[in-house]
């Protein structure tokens, strides 16, 4: 697996089907995609899994983090996360955080990030914020 930077057009087509398959592609669009950075995992030729960050001052905000059903639980996001903290942490930012599903905290527990919101939620989707300092 080798994790890579790409463009926002080429994190669509998982962000869509993982993360709002009811929705229109659209919707996945995220204001400021065209000065985010994204990250893509290949798995030989084929993109699995996608992550764009959105930096703003010293905060880096993780968006659309997404892998396709057929490679999850095998790592690959653990990875990415990984990458992505090491890419930041050679950065200004001195926090990163994301808005997290309800069904991933654990995931995001392991790379120390904590809660610091209360729930909340996004199209009938429970959330929480999260952070970590770099």
């Amino acid at each position: 697996m080798e994790v890579r930077t790409i463009s926002w057009q080429q994190t669509i087509p998982l962000r869509h089907s993982v993360l709002w398959p009811d929705q229109e592609p659209e919707f996945c669009h995220v204001d400021g995609d065209n000065d985010a950075l994204h990250f893509g995992a290949f798995v030989g030729k084929k993109l699995v899994c996608v992550a764009s960050v959105y930096l703003s001052s010293k905060k880096a905000r993780l968006r659309k983090f997404a892998t396709d059903m057929r490679y999850q639980n095998q790592g690959i996001g653990s990875m990415m996360l990984k990458h992505i903290i090491q890419h930041l942490q050679k950065t200004p930012a001195e926090y990163f955080w994301c808005d997290a599903r309800e069904s991933a905290l654990g995931f995001y527990q392991r790379f120390g990030m904590l809660k610091c919101s209360e729930r909340f939620y996004k199209v009938d989707v429970a959330y929480f914020r999260m952070e970590v300092a770099l």
